[in-house]
């Protein structure tokens, strides 16, 4: 019998708001990421340059903190569009400049704060992911729903997103404030019921970011075996376990010793042998560690 050859690997990116610290972009807080985008993007579009020449074959948009949890509301309601479209094309002139084909990801970030399914509030997420969907929908090449925490999350981006043509990866975050336990998601909704509302959303794919790398190897597995027709993807984060009550990006966390790009390429290849075709990084991964990803 022959033996079927392994599906290839999309290599996404990894994180951006800390490589940009590194390369001596503008960067603090509450802004994080978006500061960047604010006073010079041109470090933005390095960022992105980086993760080309690592083999990346997906970028991110640099809109995650272009919400205002981190900007304010004064300002997304003055400039919240064309910051979003500004982190669209600079993600695409970087895509189109590449010398191989390169995709552009829309993010459409969780609204109401990171990790705390506990505030998501559905009419106040609606409008901003809103704003942000309509000012990056010309740059994409589809959507990156990243670091849910419950099912609505999900919900919600599908219904904001139908009418754009374009294709839905989904993308969640695994409790993983203890370890060994069965993977779910922080609001204690399971990996299948996040598989089966991807499905019937018409998502394509169906990824977890932002946790533990020791958590995702189950996840994958659970949602193979939930919804065997869409593609899984893994881009874990290189920090230490977090309390419960924690807010992702609330201060820069001290990255794990043992996730060196060697060490990160470990996990991603028990996640690839676990079923999954799309790998990346989440915070703390750079380009280093992407470009040391399995690709088979």
């Amino acid at each position: 019998m022959t033996k079927t050859a392994p599906a290839p690997v999309t290599l996404l990116d990894g994180g951006t708001g800390r490589e940009l610290k590194r390369i001596g972009a503008p960067f603090k807080q509450p802004e994080w990421s978006a500061l960047a985008l604010i006073e010079a993007p041109e470090f933005v579009a390095r960022v992105h340059q980086s993760y080309v020449e690592a083999g990346a074959d997906v970028i991110t948009t640099n809109t995650y903190a272009v919400v205002p949890f981190h900007i304010g509301e004064d300002r997304f309601a003055a400039q919240g569009a064309d910051l979003a479209a500004l982190a669209g094309s600079l993600a695409r002139g970087v895509a189109d400049g590449a010398a191989r084909k390169v995709a552009v990801a829309g993010s459409l970030p969780p609204v109401c704060g990171s990790y705390r399914p506990d505030l998501v509030d559905i009419d106040r997420a609606r409008p901003i992911l809103a704003v942000l969907v309509d000012a990056l929908a010309p740059n994409v090449d589809h959507w990156l729903a990243e670091t849910l925490s419950s099912l609505s999350e999900a919900e919600l981006v599908g219904e904001l997103t139908a009418a754009t043509g374009k294709p839905l990866w989904l993308s969640f975050t695994l409790d993983d404030t203890h370890p060994g336990a069965i993977a779910q998601l922080r609001s204690g909704e399971s990996v299948t019921e996040a598989a089966l509302l991807a499905q019937k959303l018409g998502a394509t794919a169906i990824l977890f970011n932002c946790s533990q790398p020791e958590m995702m190897a189950d996840a994958v597995r659970a949602a193979r075996a939930a919804a065997a027709d869409l593609r899984i993807g893994v881009y874990a984060n290189a920090f230490p376990p977090q309390p419960e009550e924690a807010e992702a990006n609330a201060v820069l966390l001290d990255i794990r010793a043992d996730l060196d790009p060697a060490g990160y390429a470990v996990f991603a290849r028990a996640w690839r042998d676990a079923g999954a075709t799309i790998l990346g990084g989440c915070c703390g991964i750079g380009p280093e560690h992407i470009a040391a990803l399995p690709r088979t």
